[in-house]
């Protein structure tokens, strides 16, 4: 997989992983919230593939969006 690259355009996806880091900040493991979640995106041309692992547990949430063309 191929890191999303962050340039000054904001992409549907890019505002996707935004929206991820301003409302996906409670650990679902053992409900540490995370302010500074830094959700990571990549891609493999056909799949966006979002995650972040929780600083306290390291427990990794992910989501996945499958990309039609």
């Amino acid at each position: 997989m191929v890191e999303m690259a962050t340039n000054g355009a904001k992409s549907p996806l890019r505002r996707l992983r935004e929206y991820y880091d301003r409302v996906d900040v409670v650990c679902p493991d053992c409900g540490y919230v995370d302010e500074d979640t830094g959700w990571i995106g990549e891609t493999d041309g056909r799949r966006v593939h979002y995650y972040h692992a929780c600083p306290s547990c390291d427990a990794v949430q992910e989501r996945t969006i499958r990309l039609d063309r």
